[in-house]
C-alpha cells in the first residue's frame, strides 16, 4: 500500500573538506542531535525522452537505509509529495506506480536512466520530547547516467529536510549555520538532475532578463500543479479544484502577457487548456452545488421541506458528478490530453517567446497595469448595466489582475503585490458569489421540474431555494457596486 508524506528540503553544495557545523546551536533548549551513517543505492526510471524528469517527477528504487523501496516524488508547491511502496518479489516497476505516471510519461515505457550511490551521514535534530524537527543529510554521491556509462559524477552535498515538528524558521537557521562555512545553496534541483545533465550548471539568467525569470517561474509552478493533479486523479484522489486553479493561472498569464509569446502557439495552448478546464469544471460545478444546496436546505424550516428535497438534490447532483468524473478519467487516456501534457513540457523547456531578447521589468509591470485597468473598467460597466454576463466577465478580469500581481511580486515588491492581490481577490469573491447564484438558479429550475413531475414530490422547496438564490445574486450585485472606485 502506498504511503505518502510531504517533503520540504533545501540543498547545499559543499566541498570535500567541508566541516559539518554543530547543529545543537540551532535547536531549542533540550534538543539533541542523533547521528547515523547509511549506504544508499538508487536506480532512477524514466522514459527515453526523460518526460518524468522534465515535469519534475522522479521515480526510483532504493536499497539501503530506513526507507528502502520504491519512491515516487511529485511536485507540491515549494515542497514535494513522496509516495513510497515496499519492494516485492516481482520484477519491474509495480503496476500501481506505472499507472500513476502514465500521463506524465505520455504512454511511453519506463527504463533505468541513472544509478546513484550515496554514503549518507545523517543528523537527526529532535526536540526534548524526541519529535523530529529536521534531518540533515551529508551525502557523498557517485552517479552514472545509464545512456552514457562513461559519464559519471562524484560530488558532496548537504540536504536539510523539515521534520514533523520543524518550521521554515528552523530551516533558515540551519541554512545560516551551513553557509557560514563554505556551503552554498545548490543550483541543482536534484541528484538526478545533476547526474543527467551534460552542463556544469544550469544557465544563469542575465540581470536585464528579470521579467523572463519571474514569468517562467510562475508558469512552471502552474505546470507543476497540473501535473500533480494528473497523478492524484489516477490515484483516486480529488485534485479537481487545485488543478483548475493552476490552469486558470496559466491561461491568465498567457492572456495578460500575450505580447511576449508567439501568438499562434500561445492561442493554441490557451484553447487546449480551456478544453481541459471545461471537462474538470463539470465535476467541480456539481461539487460546489452539492455543498451549497446542502447548506441552504439545512437552514430552511422543516415545515417548508415538502418531500425528499435533500435526497433529490444529493442523488441527482452526485449521479451527474460521477458521470462527469468518468469523463475526466476517459480524458486522461486520450491522445488530445496526452498532447496537452507534452505541450506543457515543451513550454517548460523552451517557451515560445515572440522575441529572443531579454524581458525587462517594464514588460511585467506594464502588462499587469493594463490588466488592472481592464478589470476596473469591466467592473464599472457590469455594475452600471447589472448584466449577469458582464458581471461574469468582470470576475474573470479581476482574476487576471490578481494573478498578474502574484506573478509580478518579485518586480513590484511583495508588500505592494499583496495589497493588489487582496483587492482583486475580494472583487473575485463577490462576483464569484453572484455567478454561483446565477448557476444555482438554473440547476434549481431543473431539479424543481423533476420533483414536480414525480409522485410524492413537489417543487415548492425548490422554488423557495430559487428565490433565495435570486436574493443572493441581488445582494452580490449591491456588494459589487460598493467596490467600484
Amino acid at each position: 500500500m502506498l504511503e505518502a508524506q510531504l517533503e520540504r528540503e533545501d540543498k547545499y553544495e559543499v566541498d570535500d573538506d567541508f566541516a559539518v557545523p554543530d547543529f545543537v546551536k540551532t535547536l531549542p533548549a533540550g534538543g539533541r542531535v542523533e547521528q547515523a551513517t547509511a549506504n544508499l543505492d538508487s536506480v532512477y526510471y524514466d522514459t527515453d525522452d526523460q518526460d518524468l524528469f522534465g515535469q519534475g517527477v522522479t521515480l526510483r528504487r532504493r536499497s539501503g537505509g530506513t526507507d528502502a523501496g520504491w519512491h515516487l516524488k511529485v511536485p507540491a508547491d515549494k515542497a514535494r509529495t513522496e509516495l513510497r511502496l515496499p519492494v516485492d518479489d516481482a520484477d519491474g516497476i509495480p503496476a500501481e506506480l506505472t499507472n500513476l505516471v502514465a500521463g506524465v510519461a505520455l504512454g511511453k515505457p519506463l527504463r533505468p536512466v541513472a544509478t546513484i550511490s550515496t554514503v549518507r551521514g545523517t543528523y537527526r535534530l529532535v526536540d526534548e520530547h524526541g519529535i523530529l524537527l529536521a534531518e540533515v543529510a551529508d551525502d557523498r554521491v557517485q552517479a552514472t547516467a545509464v545512456a552514457d556509462s562513461a559519464r559519471t559524477g562524484r560530488w558532496r552535498e548537504v540536504e536539510v529536510e523539515l521534520g514533523e515538528g520543524g518550521d521554515e524558521k528552523l530551516l533558515k537557521r540551519i541554512g545560516k549555520s551551513l553557509t557560514r562555512g563554505t556551503a552554498r545553496p545548490s543550483v541543482w534541483g536534484s541528484k538526478l538532475g545533476r547526474a543527467l545533465s551534460t552542463d556544469p550548471a544550469p544557465a544563469v539568467i542575465r540581470a536585464d532578463d528579470t521579467g523572463r525569470t519571474v514569468l517562467l517561474a510562475y508558469l512552471d509552478a502552474q505546470v507543476e500543479a497540473i501535473v500533480a493533479g494528473d497523478v492524484w486523479l489516477r490515484r483516486g484522489l480529488d485534485p479537481i479544484h487545485s488543478t483548475r486553479v493552476g490552469i486558470r493561472r496559466f491561461r491568465s498569464t498567457l492572456r495578460v502577457f500575450q505580447d511576449l509569446f508567439d501568438p499562434g502557439r500561445q492561442a493554441a495552448l490557451d484553447d487546449e487548456l480551456k478544453w481541459y478546464a471545461g471537462i474538470l469544471g463539470e465535476v467541480r460545478d456539481r461539487q460546489v452545488q452539492r455543498e451549497r444546496f446542502a447548506g441552504a436546505v439545512a437552514e430552511l424550516p422543516v415545515e417548508l421541506l415538502m418531500g425528499p428535497v435533500a435526497a433529490r438534490i444529493e442523488n441527482d447532483l452526485l449521479a451527474e458528478q460521477l458521470r462527469c468524473h468518468d469523463a475526466v478519467m476517459a480524458t486522461l487516456v486520450s491522445a488530445r490530453y496526452r498532447e496537452l501534457v507534452a505541450s506543457l513540457a515543451r513550454w517548460r523547456i523552451a517557451p515560445p517567446f515572440a522575441d529572443e531578447g531579454p524581458v525587462g521589468e517594464k514588460a511585467i509591470t506594464g502588462a499587469a497595469r493594463k490588466a488592472r485597468r481592464k478589470a476596473k473598467k469591466r467592473l464599472a460597466t457590469a455594475v452600471a448595466t447589472a448584466d449577469d454576463a458582464r458581471l461574469h466577465r468582470a470576475r474573470k478580469a479581476a482574476k487576471r489582475a490578481r494573478y498578474a500581481a502574484e506573478l509580478g511580486a518579485p518586480v513590484i515588491g511583495r508588500k505592494n503585490a499583496k495589497k493588489k492581490v487582496k483587492k482583486y481577490k475580494k472583487i473575485q469573491r463577490v462576483l464569484g458569489e453572484h455567478q454561483d447564484s446565477v448557476v444555482a438558479t438554473g440547476t434549481l429550475r431543473m431539479l424543481g421540474a423533476r420533483a414536480g413531475s414525480t409522485p410524492g414530490e413537489n417543487g415548492f422547496a425548490f422554488g423557495l431555494l430559487y428565490a433565495l438564490e435570486q436574493q443572493n445574486a441581488e445582494n452580490a450585485r449591491a456588494d459589487a457596486a460598493r467596490l467600484v472606485t
